[in-house]
């Protein structure tokens, strides 16, 4: 059985950190409105009072050989997003990946102690026990401590820098990590 990674799309897929008009070399500019993201900014608005104005398209940058390159990885992918199912409505076909299985988070989102993220012990009940490497911005040593006491396989918790994405480093060290499970 192949181990899974799961992967985020905002930080790694989309280096939303990046300098906010400055576009990342090789990336392409989307502009996307996913009912989600509609939804979200008609709450704000209305917070805001303005009920009547209508949202602007959230701004997603994507390199197109993510995709190709997450493929050909040894692992089964799986969306760990809050982009949740839209990730294959909006993400996946950018990049010219299949429909993936994704993580639907809880609904309201825990509050773990002692800095663990949210999405760590989901994402540690989602696997149960099957090997995975995690691709996230948020992730610290907090979320690996978590792991290495509550998930009974081998893991990897990749941080990757939200100002650049997925590099070529990146994935070299998942491609280590999941050859060296053989």
């Amino acid at each position: 059985m192949r181990p899974v990674l799961l992967v985020d799309v905002d930080g790694p897929l989309n280096p939303e950190a990046a300098k906010p008009y400055r576009r990342p070399e090789g990336y392409r500019t989307h502009r996307l409105m996913t009912p989600r993201w509609r939804a979200a900014e008609r709450r704000r608005l209305a917070a805001w009072g303005l009920p009547h104005k209508e949202p602007k398209p959230l701004r997603v940058w994507l390199y197109p050989g993510h995709g190709p390159a997450l493929a050909a990885l040894p692992f089964d992918l799986v969306w760990a997003t809050t982009w949740e199912e839209e990730a294959n409505a909006f993400i996946g076909p950018l990049l010219g990946l299949p429909e993936l299985p994704f993580i639907a988070w809880a609904d309201p989102r825990p509050e773990p102690a002692g800095g663990v993220f949210w999405k760590t012990p989901e994402i540690v009940a989602w696997a149960q026990g099957r090997p995975f490497a995690w691709v996230d911005d948020q992730l610290t040593d907090a979320d690996r401590a978590w792991v290495r006491a509550h998930h009974d396989g081998p893991a990897l918790l990749h941080h990757v820098d939200p100002r650049v994405g997925l590099t070529a480093d990146d994935f070299a060290r998942l491609t280590a990590w999941a050859d060296g499970l053989r």
